[in-house]
């Protein structure tokens, strides 16, 4: 299945993906795509209803409507750096003995389409496309990375949007770097992990200006998405509807000689397989 949002910021309504163009509405059976729906079963409870109203032709037309975020705002955004083997080379950076560990504000979460805002005082801003993963019930002090499967709802394309220069310049926390408004692009879907033939093997990419900067894949991942929810299972709660975000492969702007940064009027562009492509036009501070 796959959980889509659509509609005006704010007032998204809850659907399902049909194909290219077409949706279920299932804003009558559920609230949102939050906190309380992954809570009480997730997509599971939408599977026959969905089945019932496809089967009777009552879909509808997706247009020229916005597609938000496939979720709404979660309790947290946890995110993991360093996590792409030929990433670290490329930043000069040792691979890690666990998971780094740094939270983005849960406000930064856009849809997959949605102009990206440089922050005021910004001079170094960055991509990393990324898969996102979506906590589906409480969970902690997992057992074992194989048990990190039963936690998870799904799988989202994401853009870590980045301020280097508040990142790695400004002391304390990278989350300092990686809060600012509109800093968390996400869709256009939540694919279940049935979608997913395999997790660890899914192609990346990401575009500026129509130029291929990033070229990756999740096989090159140093932790895995089961092994990442089974570690930060030992040292916090992880919540329903919660997003993870895993590491992004080589070639951000950081990496380039010389660095490559973003400007407004920018054009990105990006994908996973199986989870769809997003565009997003990078905009000046307000």
């Amino acid at each position: 299945m796959l959980l889509m949002r659509v509609g005006a910021f704010g007032a998204e309504k809850p659907a399902v993906r049909v194909d290219d163009t077409r949706y279920v509405d299932v804003s009558d059976l559920v609230t949102d795509f939050d906190e309380a729906f992954f809570a009480a079963g997730g997509p599971a409870t939408l599977t026959a209803p969905v089945a019932g109203r496809i089967a009777a032709g009552d879909v509808r037309e997706l247009g020229a409507q916005r597609i938000g975020a496939p979720i709404a705002r979660p309790h947290q955004i946890l995110c993991i750096g360093l996590n792409f083997s030929d990433h670290a080379a490329e930043t000069g950076q040792a691979v890690p003995d666990e998971p780094i560990l740094f939270t983005k504000s849960p406000n930064t979460l856009v849809g997959p389409n949605d102009d990206v805002r440089i922050p005021r005082g910004a001079t170094k801003t960055d991509w990393e496309v990324e898969l996102g993963i979506v906590i589906g019930r409480r969970t902690s002090y997992l057992g074992s990375p194989a048990d990190a499967a039963g936690a998870i709802a799904g799988y989202v394309l994401v853009n870590d949007v980045s301020e280097r220069a508040f990142q790695m310049e400004r002391g304390g926390q990278w989350s300092k770097g990686k809060s600012a408004e509109t800093f968390n692009p996400a869709g256009p879907w939540l694919a279940t992990p049935d979608e997913i033939p395999d997790v660890r093997d899914l192609g990346m990419w990401l575009d500026v200006n129509g130029v291929r900067r990033q070229t990756g894949s999740t096989r090159t991942m140093i932790f895995d998405p089961y092994v990442v929810v089974h570690h930060l299972s030992q040292f916090l709660v992880l919540e329903p509807g919660d997003l993870i975000n895993t590491g992004t492969p080589p070639g951000v702007g950081m990496g380039h000689k010389p660095p490559v940064w973003l400007q407004p009027g920018d054009v990105m562009e990006l994908g996973i397989d199986r989870l769809g492509r997003a565009r997003q036009q990078v905009v000046g501070p307000r």
